[in-house]
């Protein structure tokens, strides 16, 4: 069976009672589809519309397919009942029968029947009266149950990819006077590496500071992407780094000649070594960060073709954003972080820390325009993949 591109849209109501990292967690860790991309929208009336007339092709019962057309009219639209933000995160999978595999084995079926074995049992409700009238309807995802249904409303989703979707800060609203911060967190490769809950438990974790998720992207960092967004770093590491250098060479030689080292020669054969160590855990964080040896390329070609590893970047918006973020993520050092943060939880070493996040303002705005997150951009690959698989799909 060919390879199948499916997707699943978490609703406006999931993300405002902060269920995104719960779903976000379940669907990378039960579906056995690949991840390849996320996004963002503020679905316009024609997107509703015409999502709406998709959704005649649907194999569900004539009761389900109405209510789920009518839950869509009236919770999709920027004016909605509950009079709140309409963003929706978009997430695709693939893989060998997608469609099927994420429906019925992650997303699960819009029933009465009360459980939590999947998307829908944990997060949505469907709640029937003894009369057998419906009185409540949330299904916590919507995706697709056909392929035809899934082709039909992929070709939605790239048609309105850059009008509706990418960076939605206008469609969340403040008080008057409030003075919101947009702010970037970017979880880390390690966390891809194999399906894991993890990802989703973060965002779980960031969810904590009330903050408004929006934008959200799948992205392969390029070497030269990675070389503007730590060229920070890599100054610090110079002087930041030479006492533990310092220690090393120290510890190195004491077994190796007979005569104790005065410490001014240990200092001075720092400043030699010091530019050489610092490129060197440089260049760590690169390979980290892209899953490429940024040693072995020798164009600006292949500096800046999309790297191997995978990370997700959020961009998270409210009053105080920077400040709320940074406290919940703890310490670089997971080992000195506070118990409950998430790099205490979730981080290894001061590499493998679970998630970045900007620490200023400032720092937001050189890392988001490094990663094609501060304007809305001209082209996304989001887009791209979906034009890609529709343009084979019959």
């Amino acid at each position: 069976m060919a390879s199948e591109l499916a997707y699943a849209m978490i609703t406006p109501y999931s993300l405002l009672k902060s269920r995104t990292g719960g779903i976000i967690g379940r669907l990378l860790s039960q579906a056995q589809l690949e991840f390849v991309g996320a996004r963002m929208y503020a679905p316009s009336d024609d997107f509703v519309d015409q999502l709406l007339r998709a959704n005649d092709l649907e194999d569900l019962s004539p009761t389900v397919k109405e209510r789920l057309k009518q839950y869509i009219h009236e919770n999709l639209r920027k004016s909605n009942p509950f009079g709140i933000s309409n963003r929706v995160v978009v997430l695709l999978f693939e893989g060998e029968d997608a469609v099927r595999v994420l429906r019925e084995d992650v997303i699960g079926e819009l029933t009465a029947e009360p459980k939590g074995d999947t998307v829908r049992g944990t997060f949505g409700d469907y709640v029937v009266y003894g009369d057998g009238e419906l009185k409540y309807f949330e299904p916590a995802v919507l995706c697709a149950t056909t392929r035809e249904s899934a082709i039909a409303q992929l070709r939605i989703l790239a048609d309105f990819a850059d009008t509706d979707g990418g960076i939605v800060e206008d469609a969340v609203k403040f008080r008057p006077g409030e003075r919101p911060e947009t702010t970037l967190v970017l979880l880390k490769p390690d966390l891809f590496a194999r399906r894991s809950s993890r990802a989703g438990n973060i965002i779980d974790m960031f969810s904590k500071t009330g903050l408004y998720i929006v934008a959200i992207d799948l992205v392969h960092i390029t070497v030269a992407q990675a070389e503007k967004f730590y060229a920070l770093l890599r100054e610090d590491f110079v002087e930041r780094l030479k006492p533990a250098l310092v220690e090393r060479v120290r510890s190195v030689i004491a077994d190796k000649l007979d005569f104790e080292v005065p410490e001014e020669a240990l200092k001075q054969t720092g400043d030699l070594l010091k530019e050489h160590n610092a490129e060197r855990e440089f260049n760590r964080i690169i390979e980290y960060m892209t899953g490429v040896d940024r040693s072995l390329l020798k164009t600006d070609w292949e500096k800046g073709a999309p790297g191997r590893a995978m990370c997700l970047a959020l961009l998270y918006r409210g009053i105080d954003a920077v400040s709320k973020i940074r406290e919940r993520l703890g310490s670089t050092d997971p080992q000195r972080a506070l118990p409950g943060t998430v790099r205490s939880d979730y981080g290894l070493d001061l590499m493998k820390n679970g998630a970045h996040a900007s620490d200023s303002l400032e720092s937001a705005e050189r890392e988001r325009k490094v990663l094609g997150l501060w304007e809305q951009p001209g082209r996304s690959d989001f887009r791209e993949r979906l034009v890609s698989y529709l343009a084979g799909a019959r």
